[in-house]
């Protein structure tokens, strides 16, 4: 199987000529229902979803990120239904539902709270084979701490743990599975380019998931790779990558990302044939 390409297609077919457990990473965006015209395109939820099951190795990750649209004053509940598609269809196990929270909103509706979230579910085919969680939520307790160790039993009370333990707290602790980012023009990415796609996500997001789910050397999937964030990310990294779009235009996009990221320059260099370092 090749690796480290921009495939221009449906993914459906491209899948089908990918071998079964084969990748150790999918982290995708699929089109949020009506929220974004993607050039008139849309996909096959189920049909996808069984795809990626095939393809993703035992002990393999998926993380699934979505939103869903409001219509007529109730939201669609679409991502909350495709997460129990995997879980319950495809046999996927929900290892998180994690939130990814942006610092910036739309126009909120007058009787709603600022919408300022989508969700990030995270599935694994069996048991996980791969977490490297990070460490970077600073700690309030710094130092050394004791805990008594009492837990919560069934029906509400608490009982003293048979012997009482002491720790070292250190200065960051592991993250918190809300993660915040700043997003929009010259935020979620410095290229301009990218933002010919009406819906990319943070460069730093897909950098932050692919370093906790993969190891150096995997294999990383974007079926619906829009301007090629994930596969850019993923080989800054030391991930092989292969993207699948349905948009010639979005592909070019992200080849050119790819290509630039890899002689360390910006697109606008590469497009003037220069070879500057950042």
């Amino acid at each position: 199987m090749e690796v480290d390409r921009i495939i221009c297609g449906d993914c459906l077919d491209v899948m089908k000529d990918m071998p079964d457990n084969s990748v150790d990473l999918v982290l995708t965006s699929p089109p949020y229902e009506t929220l974004r015209d993607y050039q008139g395109y849309q996909f096959d939820f189920p049909c996808v979803a069984d795809a990626l099951y095939r393809v993703i190795k035992d002990g393999g990750v998926l993380v699934w990120i979505i939103k869903d649209k409001t219509v007529d004053g109730s939201e669609s509940g679409n991502s909350f239904e495709q997460a129990l598609y995997f879980k319950n269809i495809c046999g996927f196990k929900i290892h998180d539902t994690m939130i990814y929270s942006k610092n910036g909103v739309n126009y909120p509706t007058p009787k709603r709270y600022y919408d300022t979230f989508e969700y990030m579910f995270v599935l694994t085919k069996g048991k996980i084979k791969t977490a490297n969680l990070i460490s970077d939520r600073q700690n309030f307790w710094v130092g050394s701490a004791g805990n008594s160790g009492t837990c919560r039993q069934q029906d509400g009370t608490k009982k003293q743990r048979a012997e009482s333990f002491h720790k070292d707290v250190k200065t960051q602790g592991i993250r918190w599975n809300v993660w915040t980012y700043n997003t929009g023009f010259n935020l979620s990415s410095k290229e301009k380019i990218a933002f010919e796609h009406p819906a990319i996500f943070p460069e730093q997001l897909a950098f932050d998931h692919i370093r906790s789910w993969s190891n150096k050397g995997d294999l990383v999937l974007d079926p619906m790779c829009g301007s090629g964030t994930t596969c850019k990310m993923a080989k800054m990294l030391g991930r092989h990558y292969i993207g699948i779009e349905i948009s010639e235009k979005y592909c070019e996009i992200a080849r050119k990302r790819i290509e630039a990221a890899e002689q360390g320059i910006t697109v606008n260099e590469l497009e003037k044939g220069q070879k500057v370092l950042f």
